[in-house]
């Protein structure tokens, strides 16, 4: 009786937004956050040592928001993975994440609630993203979760079912994900810094899991200009190697069929990077970078790389602040290595 009531509770959602220096699209996203018709229970900011005012403004403005400023800029990879072992040290049963420039429609979480309910199997899924558009209502390709694969008649119609589609992966702007799924398969890779850190964390998680896509529940990312990630990133391109090739030589978020098959359209994506290039002089410098450290190094455990992560602690009447390391306040759960 005591599980059929536990089944029975509506589930606590927790979000958790990572900022860097967006004070102005970061307020605009945690007031979309707070107009939900369904709230979430709890929010959580994660920022990235700001230096435009961006946390001064979270206190005035949300001050019920759970801020956690830290001391340096970890990336969205390092910035996720700290507000999500915080959502996990809490009693979140699901957690709703986001970038600082994700404004979420008034029933987004409502949506993506009812999508979870209304899929018919015992086992809810263990991710389900928003439909993410541009400012002009146009689908975003930088936010195109990949379908999945080989999907059988039955899951296609359970997806149906609940109104939306298999997938295989999705992007940080608006994905509510199994809480207790996240603790059992771990973290996000904390030392991607950025790029690839959702890919890996969601196709990770799905290894074996539903993922849908909820056309229902709209997302807004508030992006400069339209287009996918691999529009000229510069230096950037680093870190798409190097987490790139770091993913694929793991053996927990695909399978080896996957593993060849994501491969082959990554160096097609990389070419067409470089194609559309106008500086190919510094990409060809990223890439040789890139596969260097991807090739002879690996990603840091989570735990470990938290474990220099410095986190700003107030005083509780507001006055003046310390520093304390984040393993103060979390205990990082184990990355998970799937065989395959």
């Amino acid at each position: 009786m005591a599980e059929e009531a536990a089944e029975r509770r509506e589930p606590r959602v927790t979000a958790v937004v990572v900022t860097y220096n967006r004070r102005d699209l970061l307020l605009e996203a945690l007031a979309a956050i707070h107009k939900q018709s369904r709230p979430a229970d709890a929010v959580i900011v994660v920022d990235n040592a700001s230096a435009d005012g961006t946390a001064a403004a979270v206190r005035s403005q949300f001050p019920g928001v759970h801020l956690a400023e830290l001391t340096r800029n970890w990336g969205g990879a390092g910035g996720f993975a700290y507000g999500i072992s915080l959502a996990l040290a809490g009693e979140a049963d699901l957690l709703w994440l986001m970038d600082d420039d994700t404004v979420p429609e008034p029933g987004a979480l409502r949506a993506l609630l009812a999508a979870r309910d209304a899929y018919p199997a015992r086992r809810p899924p263990t991710l389900i993203a928003s439909r993410v558009v541009w400012t002009d209502g146009r689908a975003h390709p930088m936010n195109t979760p990949r379908v999945k694969p080989f999907v059988s008649n039955g899951e296609r119609a359970a997806a149906a079912a609940a109104g939306g589609a298999p997938i295989r992966s999705a992007s940080f702007v608006s994905i509510l994900i199994d809480a207790a799924e996240c603790r059992r398969r771990g973290l996000p890779q904390a030392d991607y810094f950025l790029w690839n850190d959702d890919f890996e964390f969601t196709t990770r998680l799905l290894r074996g899991n539903v993922g849908l896509l909820c056309p229902a529940s709209v997302a807004v990312h508030k992006t400069a200009t339209f287009g996918a990630t691999n529009v000229d990133p510069g230096q950037r391109f680093f870190y798409e190697v190097r987490n790139k090739i770091w993913m694929l030589r793991t053996r927990a978020p695909l399978a080896p069929v996957e593993r060849l098959a994501y491969g082959g359209s990554t160096l097609r994506r990389w070419a067409r990077t470089f194609a559309g290039s106008a500086d190919r002089r510094a990409l060809a410098a990223s890439l040789v970078k890139g596969i260097a450290a991807g090739v002879r190094t690996r990603p840091r455990p989570a735990a470990e790389v938290l474990a220099g992560v410095a986190v700003k602690v107030r005083r509780r009447d507001g006055t003046g602040s310390s520093t304390a390391p984040a393993s103060a306040h979390v205990t990082a759960p184990p990355l998970a290595e799937d065989q395959g």
